[in-house]
């Protein structure tokens, strides 16, 4: 089975350290990249408003290795962070609103996207963060024949990485009010099921009758990436537990593995609607694991638990030719018994009723990788 590499992408928010505003959204990025970058150089990038950093590594081909590079990038970060009077945090959305409105960043491309898209940037609800993971090497046509042949299980993975129930200083109900956000931005949704002629077409015209400004405003949930060869997955949210990081990517990487064999021996595209698809990622959104989901295999609606054993049960080949399987395991067991990211902030929020603790367990918890 081919060996297949991993890279993460991890957007964190800047909250103010103290002061009147303490926890809010504070948008301060260009200081933190500026001094972050004296180590990490590209690794750390700005996102579209300044309250947002990003982080990425390089492509790897083992967990130990993703984890140690992850662990830095947010350790270098958070370093740049403190000495911007900030603190960076992993979570899908704002746990506190911001005290005073949020800037975008200082570059045309993100200038061109606020004044096209404005009712969608307006205000707080712009501002999400996310974890993507990208898996190479990848010809674009064998990106799109794996995005394809992925859609079903998507909803699964979604339902491990929910970590943003507050919004606006409220609990949402949501396990992941990102994916509820995210999704007002045209293309957010199911990749379409498409050869290499038409995603060109299908792209080209999207950007043409300027529904899109360019091609990297592609937002499906599995895309080709626009500048590596990859296919990027982009349905988590943003998670603090440096675990659930490392879960996702090798689940991502484990079920790749074993689809990709699909597509090189000819099995067929799965069948499933976009409308099947689109109720499984709200049940993924709304519910997380404790929720029921569409199983990719029958289409039967079934718990989202089981789906996740599912889910172990079709990357297992390849997890055990990575020699992932057993952290795999272990890792899973852990988040049953600890609860998702969501459930995490309700239980910071229960001790004391405080959206403040919220922030600090989450700004803790990023920093502890």
């Amino acid at each position: 089975m081919r060996l297949l590499t991993m890279g993460v992408e991890e957007e964190f928010l800047l909250v103010e350290a103290d002061g009147d505003a303490a926890s809010a959204p504070a948008g301060r990025a260009p200081q933190v990249i500026a001094a972050a970058a004296a180590e990490l150089g590209p690794l750390v990038q700005a996102e579209f408003f300044t309250a947002q950093v990003e982080v990425c590594t390089e492509p790897v081909a083992d967990l130990a290795t993703l984890r140690a590079d992850l662990a830095r990038l947010r350790r270098v970060t958070a370093q740049a962070a403190a000495a911007a009077d900030c603190r960076i945090m992993a979570t899908g959305t704002p746990v506190v609103p911001p005290a005073r409105p949020l800037t975008i960043t200082d570059c045309a491309r993100y200038r061109e996207m606020a004044t096209r898209f404005a009712p969608l940037v307006d205000g707080y609800h712009g501002l999400v963060c996310g974890t993507h993971v990208h898996i190479g090497t990848l010809t674009r046509c064998e990106a799109l024949s794996l995005a394809a042949h992925m859609r079903p299980w998507l909803p699964v993975i979604q339902s491990l990485t929910g970590n943003s129930p507050f919004a606006q200083g409220a609990d949402t109900g949501f396990e992941s009010w990102r994916s509820v956000e995210f999704a007002r931005w045209p293309t957010v949704g199911p990749t379409p099921v498409l050869c290499e002629p038409e995603y060109e077409h299908v792209v080209s015209g999207l950007v043409r009758d300027r529904v899109l400004l360019d091609r990297k405003m592609i937002y499906w949930y599995a895309r080709p990436s626009e500048h590596v060869p990859t296919l990027e997955v982009r349905v988590a949210d943003a998670n603090a537990d440096l675990d659930t990081v490392v879960l996702l990517a090798a689940l991502v990487r484990g079920l790749s593995g074993v689809l990709l064999a699909d597509v090189e021996q000819g099995v067929p595209t799965p069948v499933v609607t976009d409308r099947q698809l689109r109720a499984a990622h709200r049940c993924a959104a709304a519910h997380g694991l404790t929720g029921t989901g569409l199983d990719p295999v029958d289409g039967q609606e079934q718990p989202a638990v089981r789906l996740v054993d599912r889910l172990v049960e079709r990357a297992a080949p390849a997890l055990e030719a990575t020699g992932d399987l057993e952290l795999v395991q272990d890792l899973l067991r852990r988040l049953h018994k600890e609860g998702s990211g969501a459930a995490r902030q309700r239980a910071a929020y229960q001790r004391r009723g405080s959206l403040g603790d919220v922030v600090d367990t989450l700004v803790a918890a990023t920093a502890a990788a």
